[in-house]
């Protein structure tokens, strides 16, 4: 029987947006830094990028593929408010497909031994479990950890009073180390020492097999001449091990023989292996997210915060000092707070206003020292460092007066040169040797961008200095007298492009909003009578008016 793939499939899976690459553009004004070094591992080069978070995903790909250690995203949990116009079947179509374009792009992100975690509720969980299993691969799951956000009973009588959001992990590969959490001594409280053991404190271990081994399964026999049986699947020790820990005191028999004990260490023990449930009392609760958050802004203004302990938990399970984390919904900018203090490299991406009312006052408070909240005492956190403000560049092409697409005049030569390196996929690094190197995509291959017309003489100029064992993208708004063909014959290591033809079809230009947020997506005027769903398929049987990429209900074999 052949194994098929199962997969999740909805009403405009197949759309996918031809996303343009976007450069970052730096503001001084708003980036940030301690007027000092506090201490010799500040970390200064920290990217605020305030833009959508799609594109910002997208800019970052060509510098940072392969380099991010942890990515933690808190996305919108219940569209339903923002989706009011349209039937439930149709709101599930956006979000996963929305979801699915990011998803896909922080998976190149990671780093094979990188990590994501998604806090998410009831809502969309489990749909996103299924999609996540497809991008990152079921074996690539980590866990689903259960975060109790809330202590206090609320609802109405007959209904669930909800106290629980989920913590969805994967990795990206089997390189991917779970850390352990440290102990504290309420975790001790299992061991003692009554026989006096010199290697100190122990705790009896569990001896039972968890899969059948049948090298495991053999009868010990006691001091006494008791048989002790093995366990229905084995021991969980060889019996050469069994006798040498047996020698070294390690192990021991009951007082009447009847049983084992193996000894654990507390000695040995570094840490404490993580569990799935998330106690309100180890990582915080929303009511104390927003405590944290009145500390920096006056203005109540996010639904479900995240506590600093909840993210302080997933970058102590998956990261170490120096790591890049990266949150692209970054909310009221917790993420990167507790990275700071904890002496990770971060970037945050954020579309809305709260990105300077908010996420940027924060961040100060927290380079300043001023941060008193949070987990600031835990890690002894005193300030420093600082972080890089960035906005994405507007669109490269855009239209004129007569609907002709050219290049957008906001960009300077410096930016030209930037996004047509990113999008040709070459390293922007303009040569402070030769005026034609604007980047490279090897030792010995470069690219050239000017908004010129090139004579024939021009060209031959470049070719001269290129020369034999080099070649060079030559990105112009026109070149005379000769052809594009005709010049690979005559100049064999220059390659001619047109600007702007060059990349027009490449990307969907001028879209700036990719967000999840409906106002910014096409509306479809949907009844409810014009969409229903076949109870034998659970297919939608008549859609109308339906925007493009957008879609009914989830069905297997749509």
């Amino acid at each position: 029987m052949s194994k098929q793939k199962l997969e999740l499939t909805w009403i405009g899976k197949e759309k996918r947006p031809k996303l343009e690459p976007r450069i970052l553009v730096e503001d001084p004004d708003k980036s940030y830094h301690a007027k000092h070094r506090v201490s010799d591992n500040d970390i200064f080069d920290n990217r605020l990028i305030f833009g959508d978070n799609l594109l910002a995903l997208k800019a970052l790909e060509q510098e940072f593929t392969g380099k991010v250690k942890c990515v933690f995203i808190d996305p919108p949990y219940n569209t339903g408010s923002a989706f009011t116009h349209y039937d439930d079947g149709l709101e599930h179509s956006i979000w996963l497909g929305l979801m699915r374009d990011r998803l896909e792009i922080i998976r190149r992100l990671l780093s094979e031994d990188g990590s994501l975690w998604i806090t998410i509720d009831d809502n969309e969980a489990h749909y996103l479990k299924v999609l996540c299993d497809e991008i990152f691969g079921r074996r690539n799951f980590i866990a689903s950890s259960i975060w109790q956000h809330s202590v206090q009973g609320k609802g109405y009588s007959g209904k669930f009073s909800v106290h629980h959001n989920y913590v969805l992990a994967y990795k990206k590969s089997d390189s991917f180390l779970l850390k352990d959490l440290p102990r504290t001594e309420e975790h001790n409280v299992n061991y003692s020492n009554p026989d006096n053991d010199p290697r100190g404190l122990w705790r009896a271990g569990d001896v039972r097999n968890s899969l059948v081994r049948p090298n495991l399964m053999y009868d010990i026999e006691t001091p006494g001449g008791k048989l002790i049986k093995h366990p229905p699947k084995g021991w969980r020790f060889s019996k050469d091990t069994f006798e040498r820990e047996l020698a070294e005191g390690k192990i021991k028999f009951s007082a009447d023989e009847s049983r084992i004990i193996r000894k654990i260490y507390l000695a040995d023990q570094e840490g404490r292996v993580p569990e799935t449930l998330w106690l309100s009392t180890d990582v915080g609760t929303t009511r104390e997210a927003s405590g944290e958050v009145r500390g920096f802004v006056d203005v109540e203004y996010f639904d479900t915060p995240k506590p600093e302990r909840l993210i302080q938990r997933v970058l102590a399970l998956s990261t170490q000092p120096g790591d890049w984390v990266i949150d692209s919904f970054a909310g009221s900018g917790t993420t990167g707070a507790v990275a700071h203090k904890m002496g990770r490299r971060w970037i945050m991406v954020e579309l809305g206003e709260h990105c300077h009312t908010h996420i940027i006052p924060r961040l100060k408070k927290v380079i300043d020292g001023e941060d008193k909240g949070g987990i600031t005492e835990a890690v002894n956190w005193q300030g420093g460092g600082g972080f890089r403000y960035y906005k994405l560049a507007p669109s490269l092409i855009i239209n004129d007066r007569w609907g002709n697409p050219v290049v957008n005049p906001d960009y300077n030569a410096a930016h030209l040169a930037e996004a047509l390196c990113k999008i040709e996929g070459f390293t922007y690094a303009p040569s402070e040797v030769q005026w034609w190197q604007h980047g490279n995509s090897s030792e010995r291959d470069f690219i050239y961008v000017t908004t010129q017309n090139l004579s024939s003489e021009q060209l031959q100029t470049l070719s001269d200095e290129v020369g034999t064992d080099q070649s060079l993208l030559v990105c112009c708004a026109a070149f005379h007298s000769v052809t594009a063909a005709k010049a690979s014959e005559r100049w064999p290591n220059l390659t001619l492009k047109k600007i702007p033809k060059m990349v027009l079809a490449r990307c969907e230009w001028g879209h700036d909003d990719y967000s999840l947020n409906v106002a910014n997506l096409p509306m479809a005027q949907i009844e409810k009578s014009e969409l229903t769903a076949d109870a034998s398929t659970n297919k939608p049987s008549k859609i109308k008016k339906a925007a493009p990429g957008q879609g009914g209900l989830l069905g297997e074999d749509e």
